[in-house]
């Protein structure tokens, strides 16, 4: 049968250029598509064969053979697959010259942005052209198993396309590309270089299920290692594929490491695999460390996703929550489009999909670590624990079953933390509320003014240390139908809920007092926004709170940190009216008809309750030179 030559339409020649020119900033994956293609070949033939549809096809030795020449500068993809007919590389092949171009035309000018363009290409198979990214020149040639007669199917890409039929064609599909001329001043892309084309094969497709070999170069020592045997370059290792009792745990070690480039074992192995309208299998990794970065603006983080073990990409970002950041590991869809792209991948439904149940495992799993692991579960809580609490912030639908595993230190006990069910089987039942106290560290926390009457009384106080304990706490709100109460926001009276009938007592205090807060508050302006009688207080003379609905000082400065300009909130200065200093303060505000003696104190008493929470008096050289004065003055 002759030659016979095909135009291309109009469209198509445009849609030819914008896929070598537009589509791909990265010229390498032509070789991953074609190598994925001869997988997919591969994997026909052997199904064909299962089912006796293909009696006489050799499927002894599967492969995917990859040959350079320098000299002639071609590259030739070959597999021993299923192949195809005459007619189906007219359809195959030829998609983007049959009837669907139009229709594909029509979608991409549609789409919004080069992402949603590439997804498109993706869809309607037209992968295989990237080829001439890199290439003046395409050849095919095939030959269907079952038949006789082979196809030779070949393009400059550009206005025509040529078929004929051949004999003397092996079972298969061999595809060569005429490559571009070499670029002296850019060694990185001569795909003819051994080093790139293993470079090229162990990124995308070390993973395929068939060996990926590259036959030897013409002239011993060419390539500069001087192998003569065809080097099979993947390691079709795919760990997620295989038999969990199959695979060691050395195995999976060191495929995490090399996901990670951590040096550690992980500490937790996670397998899953879905089935049904969507399938995909995912095996992930919990690091035993933190790493130095991982709270920083630029930290990398994600799981490589392939497609039918071909290499996608790097850090999915869109496979799990940012609260999960630090899980490793690899995602293999069987539906996905190779040319899927990061924006395609956030709009995508079954993306959407994986990424619940991705997260719903991690979290199911932690909670099975927290049960029969508590060392384990220790370390990552020790390590990741800040970050599994954005969580609470950020998705309220696995909100409970983070607040599950969620551990907190507190004054219950030195060294274990607790989980807020266990703070709640400890609490008295007439106690409704779970008590916390945020803050930059234990000690720091458990010297806090504002934990006194707790710490007298025998009350248990939740010791948050993570700046995110600042915002979550908020978000949540309450616990089993409990609420969350900071011991340091709002109006406390501990006595009355002891029943200890101290009632009486302060209704008497607040008229004795009446009139020093109204003058304190007088005399401290906008520093304060009220001043009264403390009910938290047992040995400290003040403390500053915040009102119930107000913003804390390091939640202000997170805000501000961020770049949001927040109001500064005025805090709540409160007396204890046991303590000696307050009651002699009163006695003499009472006593004295002149008090300007006394405003200095009152501005004392101010700053040092600030100073006790670690805070800074808003004029620290008048606050010092004050309290020296007065310190000369008792000597």
């Amino acid at each position: 049968m002759p030659t016979e030559t095909f135009e291309f339409q109009v469209e198509a020649r445009q849609l030819l250029q914008l896929m070598i020119h537009s589509v791909y900033s990265n010229k390498d994956v032509f070789l991953r598509e074609l190598v994925s293609n001869a997988s997919d070949a591969l994997d026909k033939l052997r199904i064909a064969a299962l089912r006796g549809e293909a009696p006489d096809a050799d499927t002894s030795d599967l492969h995917i053979e990859i040959e350079a020449d320098k000299e002639a500068r071609t590259l030739t993809v070959r597999d021993n697959g299923i192949g195809m007919s005459y007619e189906e590389v007219g359809q195959l092949i030829g998609t983007i010259a049959n009837s669907g171009t139009a229709k594909f035309l029509e979608e991409l000018r549609q789409a919004k942005d080069t992402a949603a363009a590439e997804g498109l290409i993706g869809r309607f198979g037209v992968g295989f052209y990237s080829a001439f990214m890199v290439a003046d020149e395409v050849t095919l040639v095939t030959r269907r198993a079952g038949e006789e007669q082979g196809t030779r199917w070949s393009s400059r890409g550009e206005g025509t396309y040529t078929l004929e039929k051949v004999d003397d064609v092996p079972q298969g599909t061999s595809v060569t590309l005429h490559l571009k001329p070499a670029d002296p001043d850019n060694q990185l892309h001569d795909y003819t270089s051994p080093w790139k084309i293993r470079e090229i094969v162990k990124r995308y497709s070390d993973f395929i299920t068939w060996p990926v070999k590259l036959l030897p170069q013409d002239g011993t020592g060419k390539d500069g290692d001087g192998a003569r045997e065809p080097e099979t370059l993947n390691s079709m290792k795919a760990l997620w594929a295989r038999p969990r009792d199959e695979v060691s745990d050395e195995e999976y070690h060191e495929l995490y490491k090399h996901l990670s480039h951590d040096w550690q074992d992980p500490l937790e192995t996670i397998r899953l695999q879905a089935e049904g309208t969507f399938e995909y299998q995912a095996l992930l990794f919990l690091p035993s460390r933190a790493p130095h970065d991982l709270f920083t603006q630029g930290f990398r983080h994600g799981l490589q996703l392939y497609v039918k073990r071909v290499f996608i990409m790097d850090d999915c970002e869109a496979l799990l929550p940012p609260y999960l950041r630090f899980v490793r590991g690899v995602v293999d869809a069987q539906d996905l489009s190779l040319n899927v792209s990061r924006e395609i991948l956030q709009q995508d439904r079954h993306i959407e999909m994986m990424r619940r149940r991705l997260t719903k495992k991690v979290l199911s799993s932690l909670k099975e670590m927290k049960a029969n692991a508590p060392d384990r579960f220790a370390t990552f809580w020790r390590e990741f624990g800040a970050v599994l609490k954005e969580g609470l912030v950020t998705d309220a639908e696995n909100r409970d079953a983070i607040l599950a595993v969620a551990s907190f230190a507190s004054t219950h006990d030195a060294e274990k933390p607790t989980t807020l069910a266990e703070y709640v089987a400890r609490a008295k039942d007439d106690r409704q509320d779970i008590y916390y106290l945020t803050g930059d560290s234990r000690h720091a926390l458990e010297n806090s003014p504002h934990m006194e009457a707790f710490r007298e009384r025998g009350i248990e106080v939740l010791l948050l240390t993570d700046p995110v304990d600042e915002v979550w706490v908020d978000t949540v709100g309450e616990f089993d139908g409990r609420k969350l109460r900071s011991v340091a926001k709002g109006e406390l009276d501990l006595g009355d809920a002891d029943g200890d009938g101290k009632g009486g007592e302060r209704e008497k205090q607040d008229e004795e007092y009446a009139g020093l807060l109204g003058w304190m508050k007088e005399q401290l302006g906008e520093d304060v926004k009220d001043v009264r009688l403390s009910g938290r207080l047992t040995v400290s003379p003040a403390c500053v709170v915040s009102d119930a609905g107000d913003l804390t000082p390091a939640l202000e400065n997170m805000y501000r940190a961020m770049g949001q300009e927040v109001p500064r909130a005025r805090r709540i200065l409160e007396l204890n009216p046991d303590h000696a200093l307050v009651k002699n303060l009163n006695r003499a505000f009472r006593e004295r008809e002149d008090r300007s003696g006394l405003a200095e104190t009152a501005e004392l008493l101010h700053g040092l309750a600030v100073l006790a929470e670690g805070g800074q008096p808003k004029e620290p050289a008048r606050f010092a030179k004050l309290l020296a004065d007065r310190l000369e003055r008792t000597l």
